[in-house]
């Protein structure tokens, strides 16, 4: 190998050449270099690859490559893909990069542990990421979790969003929505309302704490409208046993659209109409002012 050329004024002009394996730093042929195709990153934003660029042209690689030697020959990129790409758009013939051996099953781990490190994956691409480990090298959530210097539990809540739908995970991939607002639209059971909130959560730019509480209200009156359901059910059946009113109460239903209880006895009793809210309230208020009883049980 030669030595470097056209790598500016930047680390790549201080780096000395070396024997094909050699571990250390040296400097290496594009050519020679190739992509990891266990990379966890799979998108790389295209204008901030060109400005990686332009920096590279002007300055020279400030950080190295870091590879594998091949058995075939050449190299396979651990970690730096990101640096690879911009060298090849700035033009660069020779890029520095620090050689380690390592085999395959620590191959993902080394590229996996610089990147999140560094912040270079969106949390979708994380979550990939762990999946990966686990299912390819039979990595058990303790061990990975080891590894890489988190909890168990955050390496489980982070492969969580990949149940959501994938016009969700879109979302969090482009930035839209945050790892958070993914975490509270995983409370919802349905994909059409995880999409629905999501799209809402979007377009008012609401917060993570607000889409936390939107999402508990909505479970707790999934929650409270099937207890309610069962409860109608239970006192519906007691009542067309015994209720006298129990033919009333149905014209009411279908005539005020909620609804409608008749307590006590044919000498003395009580109508109970439930309504929904203000607006609801007045809908009822206007239909009960429009007719005589008589008009309300017409039918």
């Amino acid at each position: 190998m030669s030595k470097p050329g056209g790598l500016g004024r930047g680390l790549g002009a201080l780096i000395p050449s070396a024997a094909p394996g050699q571990s250390g730093l040296v400097t290496v042929p594009l050519a020679e270099l190739q992509p990891n195709p266990r990379q966890p990153r799979d998108r790389f934003d295209p204008d901030l690859l060109q400005e990686l660029a332009l920096s590279i042209a002007e300055i020279g690689i400030l950080q190295p490559i870091v590879a594998r030697p091949l058995p075939t020959g050449g190299y396979q990129i651990i970690a730096g893909e990101r640096r690879y790409r911009a060298s090849r758009m700035a033009g660069l013939t020779e890029v520095p990069v620090v050689v380690r051996h390592t085999e395959d099953g620590q191959l993902l781990t080394e590229a996996l542990v610089e990147n999140v490190h560094r912040a270079n994956l969106d949390p979708i691409e994380e979550a990939m990421a762990y999946r990966q480990l686990l299912d390819d090298f039979g990595m058990t959530h303790d061990a990975l979790a080891n590894k890489l210097g988190k909890s168990r539990s955050a390496i489980s809540n982070s492969m969580r969003l990949l149940a959501l739908p994938s016009s969700v995970t879109d979302m969090v991939v482009t930035g839209a929505l945050s790892a958070g607002h993914a975490r509270a639209i995983l409370g919802l059971q349905s994909t059409e309302q995880q999409e629905d909130i999501a799209s809402q959560v979007v377009a008012e730019g609401m917060s993570v704490r607000a889409t936390e509480e939107l999402v508990r209200g909505i479970v707790e009156r999934q929650s409270q409208s099937t207890d309610e359901v069962m409860t109608d059910l239970a006192t519906e059946a007691k009542k067309r046993k015994r209720s006298p009113f129990t033919h009333v109460e149905e014209r009411l239903v279908d005539a005020l659209g909620t609804k409608v209880e008749i307590k006590g006895s044919v000498k003395r009793g009580k109508v109970v109409i439930q309504f929904a809210g203000a607006e609801d309230l007045e809908r009822l208020l206007d239909i009960l002012g429009r007719g005589s009883g008589q008009d309300l049980l017409a039918g």
